[in-house]
């Protein structure tokens, strides 16, 4: 008969005729038949079941064993005895692998053909020891739901007692390898329904002998609670969380969470992967689970542990936000109405909390536009009612792991904790072309000096192959003393410390070179007034000649070539009209907001009721909107609040025409004239006499109200243009054009500092009277010939925004553009027309020209350059740097109203034929290309880029190690401040973005 059947199976008779003499064998069976045929029969329905080469014949197999298997049970017996099973499940049979699932099929059939014959027990004993060595060889989940579908059936085969524990922690083990590499979804399907076959065994089992379930959850916990980076732990795991009794949860959680010998670094890995388990597709009680052990942790107050899990898992909201709102908008279940609004509530709280991306918000913002928004007293509410607070940081000292360079090419800068006012500044200065590429030309080896580390760190911000740099090395040498470490500072302050000890320290380091014997060409100190009031560093040994000669009558240091300004401080007396004038030096200008018509009377007497638009956050200490660079603390303030009005929004141009407005020196206030030999009512002017090469404008919105005795933070939306001029007057000119009002600020000047906020907005009438009589005197000097007055275009290089609502909290982040070229003719910005006010290389004066305005583009020349100007812009925040465009800066604050712009870095434009200032250009400091890079930064460089290619090569071969994690995890670049509510993080955000870095923490 076997010799019939494999004939029949190789011959070329058609299917039907195959099944019709199949169908004759099979009938056969009930006859007698010898003992010698039946043995034959069996081995080669075997080999047609495991080695068939088609379905046909695996079936043909099936059909004769079970027929022949159930006339002839002893003979069967004496077929399929225990050493075959053995030998089937540690060998294989002939070409077939041993961890074929064939084979585990191919036992199961035949186990169910002998489950009433006593040699079965013997079987059943010697399937208890293999399943058990299987498991341990941790079979791929086809094998393994093959193997549990046999077990459930056969509940025999499993390992008892002992044995049944290690089996179970086996099978646990073996589940968090099971990785799925399918991308179709019925491969999908079949890896989820194999992973439910093996997770219901384990069920099956616990049920059958509760002493298992307890060490299988051990096991559990010691799978995703390890910190192996080697070992990456399926989320398979999770078909397990919804067989575990819900009751459990009190006991096991209070258990785990006081158990002294789980560490802070393995409870933050198990919460974290429990987190991913939600992704699993029948993921059951997950999230009870994941909330309960949140909750233990928060009672035994292991707020570090629960603020690391939530930095590093926050994440992963952010990309799928849009989608899920749109999902509850659509799927019509009456509870998503429900839960949109009350998701909508804790979006609005994470971009309150985490404030500071706005690339990231904007989406989310566009989508949940529609829906209501929670006021700032409930969102400050809902933020307070589970309030985490940590007094470290558990990945201070722990390796960051930061990813590959963004596709901008750019390099972050790792946030030191609360550093971002200084990485704003450090970016701002780097994206200033011209003073990038001089500090990175001095000749500097073998010095100490703060321009060195300067240097050093422009070197690496250019050519690291890191993703963030950590400027350890400049925050040591460049914060100023009264700065406390790890406390939010101002950014400004910051700003005007920093150049001023650059300024001082390349003055001392003239000095002492023009002292040398030995020196061919001496350098004498580079200005007759200095604007730094803190003491130089006269210990420094090294000398800072730049790689251009200077020129002998300009021996001015890079600070004043670069950012230094002059300006001339007139006081006219109003009685005798006798005028008296001081010539000063700025290196940026204070911009205050003009106080509103209904408060000329009596600025102090401003109330609640007209700051609409300024946020309280309460009393606090320090802070500073005009610290002078040699002090610990701030004057007093005296910016004031403009209350909503149906104007348009202030510009930029609108605040320097203010600052430049005369100031009306009267009363309290009044002026004590020496030729008048008492006290006058005098006009106080400023006018810029030389413009610098880069305009610093600092906005002052930090301000202290008296009446309450509260720092405010003015709100106000200031657009700023791209392109816009100064008034710079010929000092030469001034006495004939003294009706021409222009008055930059002098930061350095306390006086000035003291009385910016006291000058008074004109009225309409008094506008209009000066309006004409500029217009007069401008017709008078035009007629003359004479042109006292230019109109110095500007374009916009950097701005650093704040976001927060006081000047101690907040976060910055900042917006640069690459401003390439000699001149400003290789400038995108100069698709502006400047057409209107250029001719033969002058600039007409005229009532715009004593005053700051900005250029608009021309029709068309907006769209030439959309484009361009959406990858020009660069986003620096901390570690992460992003692509944006200019339509994102200036819509900023009208997207998240508490994110403003604070520092504006302007780069001048020099026209053709025009030399205005002795500029850079005259002597030569513009330079058109990257110096290269001088051996020492060049050394240092190459070596810290093998170091992390060194890190690179070996975090590559941990993950090649491990297998691909099945969750979804969006890890942009960002490190950010951590600090407790009113720092730069919790509780100190405008509406803006979240701080997203490179070990994944969303914190300031």
């Amino acid at each position: 008969m076997d010799k019939i059947l494999e004939g029949l199976i190789s011959s070329d008779h058609t299917v039907p005729v195959k099944r019709a003499i199949v169908k004759k064998v099979v009938e056969a069976a009930e006859k007698e038949v010898a003992e010698e045929e039946c043995q034959a029969l069996f081995t080669l329905t075997t080999r047609l079941i495991l080695l068939g080469d088609d379905a046909f014949q695996k079936q043909v197999g099936y059909q004769v064993l079970e027929a022949y298997a159930r006339y002839h049970r002893s003979d069967f017996e004496c077929f399929f005895s225990k050493d075959f099973v053995v030998s089937l499940l540690q060998q294989g049979f002939d070409q077939l692998d041993r961890k074929d699932p064939a084979a585990i099929d191919y036992i199961h059939c035949c186990l169910r053909l002998l489950i009433s014959c006593p040699s079965v027990l013997e079987i059943f004993s010697v399937i208890q020891v293999e399943v058990l060595r299987m498991v341990c060889e941790r079979p791929d989940p086809a094998l393994c739901a093959r193997l549990s579908t046999m077990l459930s059936d056969f509940v025999q085969c499993i390992p008892r007692d002992k044995s049944g524990i290690l089996f179970c922690q086996q099978l646990v083990r073996t589940i968090s390898y099971f990785h799925c590499f399918a991308s179709q979804e019925q491969e999908l399907r079949e890896y989820v329904g194999q992973v439910t076959k093996v997770s219901a065994l384990l069920q099956n089992i616990w049920k059958a002998d509760p002493a298992t379930l307890l060490p299988s959850l051990q096991e559990v916990f010691a799978i995703i609670s390890s910190t192996d980076p080697s070992f990456d732990p399926s989320i398979a795991l999770a078909s397990l969380v919804q067989h575990i009794p819900v009751q459990m949860i009190t006991v096991l959680i209070k258990s785990l969470t006081t158990d002294q010998n789980v560490k802070d670094a393995s409870m933050t890995k198990a919460l974290c992967r429990m987190i991913d388990w939600l992704s699993w597709p029948l993921a059951q009680h997950v999230d009870t689970w994941v909330i309960a052990l949140l909750k233990g942790l928060a009672a035994v107050q292991k707020f570090t542990i629960l603020i690391d899990v939530t930095l590093l898992k926050i994440e992963m909201i952010i990309p799928h936000v849009v989608h899920l709102v749109q999902s509850l908008r659509t799927d019509g279940l009456p509870t998503s109405k429900a839960f949109l609004l009350q998701f909508t509530e804790l979006i609005h709280c994470m971009m309150y909390q985490y404030s500071g991306f706005p690339d990231l918000y904007d989406p989310i913002l566009e989508a949940i536009k529609e829906l209501p928004k929670p006021g700032e007293e409930k969102i400050k509410l809902m933020l307070n009612q589970s309030a985490w607070t940590s007094q470290s940081n558990s990945f201070a000292s722990g390796p960051l792991r930061h990813a590959g360079k963004s596709e901008t090419g750019r390099t972050g800068l790792v946030n030191l904790g609360n550093t971002c006012y200084m990485n704003s500044i450090i970016q701002t200065l780097f994206m200033a072309t011209d003073f990038r590429r001089h500090v990175l030309s001095l000749h500097l080896n073998g010095s100490d000096t703060l321009m060195k580390k300067l240097q050093m760190l422009f070197a690496f911000l250019a050519h690291t192959q890191r993703a963030a740099y950590a400027p350890r090395n400049f925050l040591e040498a460049s914060r100023p003393p009264w700065f406390n470490m790890g406390a939010q500072q101002d950014c400004s302050e910051y700003l005007r410390f920093l150049l001023d000890r650059l300024h001082e320290e390349e003055k001392t380091l003239q000095v002492l070179e023009s002292a040398k014997p030995k020196v061919t060409s001496p350098a004498d100190t580079c200005s007759k007034e200095t604007t730094a009031q803190t003491p130089s560093e006269t210990g420094e040994e090294s000398f800072l000649p730049p790689v251009e000669s200077k020129q002998d009558d300009d021996r001015r240091t890079l600070i004043e070539r670069t950012f230094g300004g002059r300006l001339i401080t007139g006081i006219r007396c109003m009685h005798c009209n006798s005028i008296s004038e001081k010539e000063e030096p700025f290196t940026d200008l204070s911009l205050a907001f003009c106080p509103s018509a209904a408060s000329q009377d009596g600025l102090q007497s401003a109330g609640p009721s007209e700051e609409p638009k300024v946020l309280s956050q309460g009393s606090v200490n320090g802070g500073s909107e005009m610290p002078e660079p040699g002090s610990g603390k701030a004057p007093t303030s005296h910016v004031h609040f403009v209350p909503v009005t149906n104007e348009p929004p202030l510009t930029v141009p609108d605040l320097v025409n203010y600052f430049l407005a005369p100031e009306i020196l009267d009363e309290e206030n009044a002026y004590f004239c020496e030729k008048c030999s008492s006290l006058r009512r005098a006009e106080k002017t400023m006018k810029v006499v030389s413009a610098p090469e880069y305009l610093i404008l600092t906005l002052l919105r930090f301000s202290y109200d008296a009446k309450c005795h509260i720092r405010r933070k003015i709100l106000d939306n200031v657009t700023i243009p791209p392109l816009m001029r100064l008034p710079v007057h010929d000092p030469s000119m001034l006495s004939q054009c003294s009706s021409c009002t222009s008055s930059p600020l002098q930061v350095d000047s306390p006086e000035s500092s003291e009385n910016l906020a006291k000058k008074l907005k004109p009225s309409q009438r008094d506008e209009e009277e000066d309006e004409n009589e500029r217009i007069d005197g401008a017709e008078q000097i035009n007629g003359g010939g004479d042109t006292p007055v230019q109109s110095v275009p500007y374009v916009l290089s950097s701005v650093v925004m704040h976001s927060g609502i006081s000047s101690e909290s907040g976060h910055y982040y900042s917006y640069g553009r690459n401003i390439n070229g000699t001149d400003g003719t290789q400038h995108p910005a100069n698709f502006f027309t400047l057409k209107e006010s250029v001719k033969n290389g002058q600039a007409k004066c005229s009532l715009s020209a004593c005053s700051a305005f900005s250029v608009p583009p021309e029709q068309g020349e907006t769209h030439a350059i959309s484009g361009q100007e959406a990858r020009d812009w660069l986003l620096f925040n901390d570690s992460r740097v992003t692509f944006t465009s200019f339509q994102s800066v200036q819509n900023i604050t009208n997207r998240f109203p508490k994110d403003t712009a604070y520092v504006l870095m302007y780069r001048k434009q020099e026209l053709p034929g025009q030399n205005i200032n002795r500029g850079l250009t005259a002597n030569g400091m513009r330079l058109s290309a990257e110096p290269p890079l001088q051996k020492e930064l060049l050394d240092a460089i190459i070596k810290d880029n093998k170091l992390y290619l060194q890190e690179q090569e070996l975090n590559a071969r941990t993950q090649a190690l491990q297998a691909p994690s099945s969750s979804c995890s969006f890890r942009p670049n960002g490190s950010d401040d951590n600090n407790p509510p009113g720092s730069c993080g919790p509780s100190g955000g405008g509406g803006g973005g979240g701080g997203f870095n490179t070990i994944s923490r969303l914190v300031f």
